[in-house]
């Protein structure tokens, strides 16, 4: 996958309270959250810097023992991702893998990214997300790992690979592992989005928690409607500035250079609670296309839209 990324998450290393921080608890490997890429997409859209955003990496599976005795398999992999395509319409790729794999070693590559240069831990885990769910990739395989970041600007991949079992990289992604398993007793929890597979209560993939400077803490568990995040922001401080769709949606390839899904569009050009419509959007970005202010790269049967230069 190649985007171009050069940041749109304000991320500074010290939180000084000004801003709502966001965490996000995600894993490379869970469909639910690719799927809630558009979501996410607009809420960046609307609050842009006012937001500091976290990433807390899951790690869903240290290896496949678990996935292999619930009775997955490549073919039935492939099948889920077909339900996701169509209910959800993020691209995803309909062809087998060729074995299942584990998401610990793609978690603990972000980890390390974060560590190697804070903030770029969110274009790696976009670019091993899609990666995971439009390409024949493999989440355990460092060759391909290697290969994947070495797309995303300015992420020296070699050294990133070379450190996922470094003890300062193990330290850290099992602060990440606990944080995200401290779900107990949460809203997340008594809505039936928390699950508890390894004696403690997880949040699910993707779970965000809004935090305001007072400590005042809202959270929305799992998969959700934007709206969902929309409220809890705009509870949490109604003095916000809330950026609407654009008129022209070159914009939009400016403002994310990692480039957008068709799906990704179609949501950050949809006005209130309208549904998003994919015709319009796709017509908005060839039409950009035919004036050279955008390209468009074929993925798994859809695209990803990116600004030209």
């Amino acid at each position: 996958m190649s985007g171009g990324y050069t940041g749109s998450w304000p991320m500074v290393e010290r939180w000084t309270g000004d801003r709502i921080r966001a965490t996000l608890y995600s894993d490379p490997a869970c469909p639910w959250a690719y799927a809630e890429s558009p979501a996410l997409r607009v809420i960046e859209w609307r609050y842009g810097e006012q937001l500091e955003w976290r990433l807390v990496l899951i790690g869903l599976s240290e290896d496949t023992s678990r996935a292999a005795a619930a009775g997955y398999t490549p073919v039935t992999s492939a099948m889920h991702r077909l339900r996701f395509r169509d209910l959800y319409g993020m691209p995803f790729d309909r062809v087998p893998k060729a074995r299942l794999s584990a998401s610990s070693r793609a978690c603990r590559a972000v980890v390390a990214a974060r560590l190697e240069r804070p903030g770029s831990e969110f274009p790696v885990f976009r670019a091993l997300q899609v990666a995971n769910f439009t390409t024949p990739f493999l989440l355990d395989d460092d060759d391909q790992l290697r290969d994947v970041l070495a797309e995303v600007p300015g992420t020296h991949a070699a050294k990133i690979v070379e450190r996922i079992d470094s003890p300062e990289v193990l330290a850290a992604y099992e602060l990440d592992r606990a944080e995200a398993r401290s779900a107990a007793g949460s809203a997340s929890e008594l809505q039936g989005k928390a699950r508890n597979v390894d004696g403690v209560v997880r949040y699910t993939a993707p779970s965000v928690r809004f935090e305001a400077g007072d400590g005042r803490r809202l959270e929305a568990g799992g998969f959700q409607p934007v709206e969902a995040y929309d409220v809890l922001i705009a509870n949490l401080d109604p003095t916000l500035a809330r950026r609407q769709p654009p008129d022209d949606p070159s914009v939009l390839l400016t403002y994310f250079p990692f480039g957008l899904t068709t799906q990704e569009v179609a949501a950050l050009m949809a006005a209130g609670n309208d549904p998003p419509d994919r015709t319009r959007a796709e017509q908005a970005m060839m039409a950009l296309v035919g004036e050279g202010r955008a390209r468009q790269l074929p993925l798994a049967g859809d695209a990803l839209w990116l600004a030209t230069g």
